[in-house]
């Protein structure tokens, strides 16, 4: 039962490492995001990660994401994988050459985030190549794959060509997660040219910060071979987003949109799947159901996914998600006009609120 700092209230909802409640975070941000900024720095601090994007005056620049790092000579970009060295901006992984990842078959059908609406769904025998890349633009203190800090960008890494090589006659598709596939687009992309080449779907789940100039290029690969943008929408309310993440959310939205443009293309098989982790005593039903509108102004065919939470990371002392929280999820997105939504990780779900 950890108490919040502005308010004083207490709750078994409120994570005692950010020691805010979600009212106080949405209603008194100027208060409460210092607070969780805090938080943010001593959670990068272990892993010799940046603090803070840098933003120094005349830095070399990366546009790679929505982060805009600008390093003077010595720092290092908010992802870890670049830095000024010499007025050079060095990439240490993240390019053709080099990825920062591991990778694994996973059965078909598998616990993708987009299962019950994919084409992988009926494909017994056959394997998606997961692709785990080491690097993420966002610092969710809920992160659930949090060990990917401890991956190190100065190893040897594998190239795109040797990630594709990877694919055997087997694989329906592959699926760039993480971290996120954001940092490292350049390494991606050059590996789902190879592997669209040899007829396998290519398939994303990224938090949608990624420069728009990089989209239309996921788009067309998933596009045409059959695959799908899976888009994880942390939050709807921006100052809760930034108290969870770190970041804004208003590129991930933009890009959100962007993608959505293209469903027309491919109705028969959806594009674009969007997924929230249901963090018990943050992500409420009042951001489900803002989200959900969203989605639904767009298209309301956009299959919605609503994740049960399991505790990690920095968010460790929170409940696993709620049946009620779950249901009234769902009923809030199917409320304001979404036709396809469904409540996944069922097997997470607990009666504790």
């Amino acid at each position: 039962m950890a108490q919040c700092k502005l308010c004083g209230r207490k709750s078994p909802l409120i994570a005692s490492s950010l020691a805010l409640c979600v009212d106080c975070i949405r209603q008194r941000p100027t208060e409460a995001l210092p607070l969780a900024r805090e938080v943010h720095r001593r959670s990068r601090r272990q892993f010799n990660l940046p603090e803070v994007p840098p933003d120094t005056p005349a830095g070399k620049s990366c546009h790679l994401c929505s982060n805009q790092c600008r390093m003077g000579e010595g720092e290092t970009g908010y992802c870890g994988l670049r830095s000024n060295e010499h007025g050079v901006l060095k990439h240490h992984a993240g390019t053709p050459a080099k990825g920062l990842l591991h990778w694994y078959f996973d059965p078909l059908p598998t616990n993708c985030v987009a299962d019950w609406v994919c084409a992988g769904h009926t494909r017994y025998g056959y394997k998606n190549l997961a692709v785990f890349y080491g690097a993420c633009t966002f610092n969710c203190l809920f992160c659930q794959n949090w060990h990917y800090r401890e991956m190190s960008p100065h190893g040897p890494g594998l190239s795109a060509a040797e990630l594709a090589a990877c694919a055997d006659q087997r694989t329906f598709c592959v699926c760039y997660f993480g971290g996120d596939p954001t940092p490292q687009m350049a390494h991606a992309l050059a590996a789902s040219r190879l592997l669209a080449e040899r007829g396998i779907r290519i398939c994303w789940e990224t938090n949608g910060s990624m420069h728009p100039a990089l989209v239309e290029e996921m788009v067309e690969l998933s596009l045409h071979s059959g695959g799908c943008i899976k888009f994880d929408l942390k939050a709807w309310n921006e100052d809760l987003h930034r108290a969870l993440t770190g970041s804004s959310n208003e590129r991930t939205l933009q890009n959100f949109a962007t993608v959505a443009a293209y469903i027309h293309r491919r109705p028969q098989l959806p594009l674009l799947i969007a997924s929230t982790l249901l963090v018990p005593g943050y992500v409420d039903v009042q951001e489900v159901r803002q989200l959900a509108a969203f989605i639904a102004s767009l298209d309301p065919s956009i299959p919605y996914a609503l994740l049960g939470f399991y505790p990690h990371f920095y968010i460790h002392d929170l409940p696993t998600t709620s049946v009620r929280h779950a249901e009234e999820a769902l009923a809030a997105a199917q409320e304001v006009g979404l036709h396809n939504v469904r409540i996944g990780n069922r097997h997470l779900l607990s009666h504790a609120y």
